[in-house]
């Protein structure tokens, strides 16, 4: 070539920075992170949402109907529904009821007393609530003012304090240092073990003596005024006048 082509302004220099041409190796270019998908994409980048497809559902896959071309409701043409008007009978409806909105002549305002004019303020008493059961709150009697009496006043200084034990047996005058039975610890002994043996007798219960247990009658029971009445008269039976006599004694 001719060294009067121009060329342009362009000459040429020392690159400012290492570019990928400067090296035979493949270089860092490998390790940049990714700009495409959604696993270990680039932070400096912006990512778009990304959408995947999913499986179809098992129970498309079970309807297994022929198709729209059977079991069409009649009237259907292949327009859509026949065009025909039809009419159906109804119920009459029932009417509204009227509105009734109240006057004001139904109201009476000087009965409304303190909820419509200013009135001190009244209490009333009801019942426990079942929520009061759970309070564990103690009462006036379950606390109890230190007492005035003894060593265990609070804020004084109390005198000496002594009491009388009971009598011990142990270093006492009449301890038993021997521990021998004294003449109490033995029983009396019966006089008929070591002398002659006295009658002894027994007492039975009373026997009932033998007699009439029958009821009798007593003095009461007898009225002696009525001995001296005279008899009276009674009537006969009377008998037929055809009835035989009796004849004991017979003639030979």
């Amino acid at each position: 070539m001719s060294a009067n082509v121009w060329v342009g302004s362009w000459r040429p220099h020392r690159p400012r920075g290492p570019i990928a041409a400067l090296y035979s190796s493949p270089g860092p270019k490998y390790g940049l992170p990714t700009n495409v998908g959604y696993h270990l994409h680039d932070p400096s980048r912006g990512r778009a949402p990304a959408y995947s497809f999913g499986v179809r559902v098992g129970g498309r896959q079970e309807e297994r109907s022929p198709g729209p071309a059977y079991l069409l409701p009649p009237g259907t043409t292949a327009k859509g529904k026949d065009g025909t008007p039809a009419f159906s009978i109804y119920g009459r409806p029932r009417d509204l009821p009227p509105i009734r909105t109240p006057g004001p002549g139904c109201y009476s305002p000087e009965r409304a007393g303190r909820l419509a004019f200013p009135s001190a303020p009244a209490c009333s008493l009801r019942s426990r609530t079942r929520h009061s059961a759970s309070h564990q709150t103690p009462g006036p009697a379950a606390y109890g003012l230190p007492p005035m009496l003894g060593p265990h006043v609070v804020g004084k200084s109390s005198a000496p304090n002594y009491s009388i034990p009971g009598r011990s047996n142990v270093g006492a005058f009449y301890e038993d240092l021997c521990k021998t039975p004294g003449p109490c610890s033995y029983r009396v002994v019966d006089a008929d073990v070591y002398k002659r043996r006295a009658p002894q007798y027994s007492m039975l219960a009373r026997n009932a003596l033998p007699g009439d247990n029958t009821t009798k009658p007593g003095p009461g029971a007898y009225s002696p005024e009525q001995q001296g009445r005279q008899q009276g008269l009674t009537f006969g039976i009377r008998h037929s006048e055809y009835l035989a006599p009796l004849i004991v004694d017979v003639p030979d």
